[in-house]
Formats: structure tokens, sequence, C-alpha cells
């Protein structure tokens, strides 16, 4: 029989339990489903509120099937918000909204990945926050995004902006910068002009170019995930990888002092500790007083 749980109000089925669902570390559903109510909810939810989700979802764990959806899944609760997203080839698209800890079980409860956007639901296409995404390419690893995100750093600040960081969950490290309100396309633009000069003050790091050809041993600055459309994997989300890896907000002093790949990787079981030393190392960006207007030009 599936267990009935009330949270806040809510009646929730949750399935399965007992089931493994990262096999390296003997990890379960009932125990993933722990971290996201005991752990994780009170920080997560600040940066999944009113921002339209996309999920990867993988039931059977990583190693199992993995799709990505955009749409309300089939069987979505009638008390579960959604948003219009339309698209192009969906004009009456919506998505996923997780308001509170009732919805972000329910999602849980599908074992998902949390992919957001960069933009409210009351103004699509208008950003908050930039994002760079640096993704190494072997052999280089995380070590060398450390790199790359001190230089963007230094190079965002000249322009009165404060960039935040946190692991992907998989290889590469996350940047981060809250904004006042900006078109996403401008904020793009802006991105791809910063990956260029990374790439042209580093130019044995860094790629802004997305071809594979060219990527081996660099960091690629992926600026693509400011686009309107795209989505990236939010704060405190645990990752389809062989262990409950989470995209884990760091320090700067962590960035700077990172020395080898595993010095940068956060697991389920690691961020209780972590929440409590330093609390959301990421509540800056859903801080007004912390956004800056978008460079002109």
């Amino acid at each position: 029989m599936t267990p009935i749980t009330v949270v806040e109000g809510r009646r929730l089925a949750l399935s399965n339990l007992d089931k493994v669902l990262y096999p390296a570390t003997g990890t379960t559903k009932g125990e993933v489903l722990h971290y996201y109510a005991a752990t994780a909810a009170d920080v997560m939810l600040a940066h999944l509120r009113d921002r339209p989700l996309s999920f990867l979802r993988y039931p059977d764990g990583p190693e199992g099937l993995r799709f990505f959806t955009k749409n309300p899944p089939p069987g979505t609760p009638d008390w579960v918000r959604t948003a219009p997203v339309p698209r192009r080839d969906e004009p009456e698209a919506r998505q996923v909204l997780v308001q509170d800890l009732p919805s972000l079980m329910w999602a849980a409860n599908l074992v998902v990945e949390f992919h957001t956007h960069q933009w409210r639901q009351d103004t699509p296409a208008v950003a908050d926050r930039l994002v760079f995404d640096l993704d190494p390419g072997p052999p280089a690893s995380i070590v060398e995004c450390c790199a790359v995100a001190l230089w963007l750093r230094e190079r965002l600040a000249a322009d009165g902006l404060s960039a935040y960081g946190k692991t992907s969950g998989s290889k590469g490290l996350h940047l981060l910068v809250p904004l006042e309100p900006s078109p996403s396309d401008d904020v793009t633009a802006y991105a791809k002009a910063l990956a260029v000069e990374a790439h042209g003050a580093q130019p044995e790091l860094a790629v802004y170019r997305m071809t594979r050809a060219l990527r081996p041993g660099k960091v690629f600055v992926d600026f693509s995930q400011n686009a309107a459309a795209k989505t990236t994997a939010a704060p405190y989300t645990l990752r389809a990888k062989g262990s409950p890896a989470v995209s884990a907000p760091v320090t700067w002093d962590e960035i700077e002092a990172c020395g080898a790949p595993s010095e940068l990787v956060f697991l389920a079981g690691d961020m209780e500790g972590r929440i409590a030393a330093h609390g959301d190392l990421l509540a800056p960006l859903n801080d007004p007083r912390r956004a800056h207007p978008l460079p002109a030009g």
C-alpha cells in the first residue's frame, strides 16, 4: 500500500520509499524525500518560488530511464500551481510552479532534477539573474572552472555586478548574478560578450564556442542558459548522477582554494551541516537590494 502523508494540509501519496535510487551510496527514495523535506526546503523554496520549472525525471535512478519534461506531468494535482509559458510549437503551454512544501514534496516524489528559468512567472523573458555555466572538457575539471570563475568575478565587479557560485552537482560550476529586471535577450548578449572576453584573456583555459573539438582541456563558458527558453539546475537540487550530488552553493574562499575536484563535491548528507554553518549563500540573489542594472552596451 502506498503511504499517504499530509503535508501542510495536502494529502500526498509517497511511493516506493525503500527503492534504492543511488546504488553507489545505497541512498533510497525515502532518504531523497527526507533531504528535500528536512534539509533543503527552507533554503531551496526561495529559489524555486514563482519560477516556472522543467524537470529531468529519473524514476529508476540515474542508471535508468531519464527524460526531460517541461509540461506538467500527467496526474498533477489541481492544487499544484502552473504558469503559462508559451512556446512556438505550444502557444497554450504551461509549466509547474513549486511554491510551497507540499508542491516541493509532490515533485520530489516523481524523482526529478529541478531546473528553473532566470525569470519569474509574472515577467516572462525579463530576467532578474544572469548565469554562467562553466563546463570543463576533460582532462580539465572544476579546478579549472574555479580559475575562470575568479576571472569572471573580477570582470563582473568592474561593471558593478556581484557574482555568487554553486557547484553544478556534476563536473562544473555555476556563477549567478542578481540583476534589476532586464530583457533576457539583453542579458544573453552581455553574458556572451563576457564569455568572449574570458576566452581572449585566458585562451589556454576558456572557450566560448560550443564546438566539441575546441573543448578538451578547457572550460566552456556557457552563456546560453540566459536565453528566455532555457533553464538551469536549481540551487540545492539533487542531480541524476552516480551519487546523490547536490548543486551546492559555495563560498569564494572555497573557489579560490580548490586544488582537487573532490574538494567541491557535496552530497545530500553534507548539506545539513553546510546550511547550518553558512545559511543560504545564494540568498543575495533574492534580495532586490543586491540587484544592479545590466551594464549598457
